[in-house]
């Protein structure tokens, strides 16, 4: 099976919030997170739950990261075989609050606009 690509989201002026997110977290979050993300390049849309999950109502998928960080990414398929991380955040609450939702669309707009 071939792998897919995994980018991340960067603004038009050049910042990487993943990246950063990413970078602010403390080391063993950190391996967990790139292993999941391994899991994702390795599996691609076939990685299903616990690891995904469809965001109804839009074009979004969530990378959970489980354990006792509760960690999300919001991420998007793009052209071959490549999956944009849009955002990453931790959640604190059974539901994904709708701000979190809202800043992944609104970088995947963003992202549209570039592209």
């Amino acid at each position: 099976m071939d792998r897919w690509k995994i980018e991340y989201y960067s603004t038009s002026s050049g910042s990487e919030p993943i990246q950063e997110f990413i970078d602010n977290l403390e080391e063993t979050i950190k391996s967990h997170v790139y292993n999941t993300f391994e899991l994702l390049a390795e599996f691609g849309p076939f990685l299903r739950m616990p690891h995904t999950k469809k965001i109804i109502g839009t074009p979004l998928w969530e990378l959970r990261i489980l354990g006792q960080s509760s960690l999300r990414f919001f991420y998007i398929a793009i052209v071959q075989k490549s999956f944009l991380i849009l955002h990453g955040f931790k959640k604190k609450t059974q539901k994904t609050p709708k701000k979190e939702i809202d800043i992944a669309l609104k970088r995947l707009k963003e992202y549209k606009l570039r592209t």
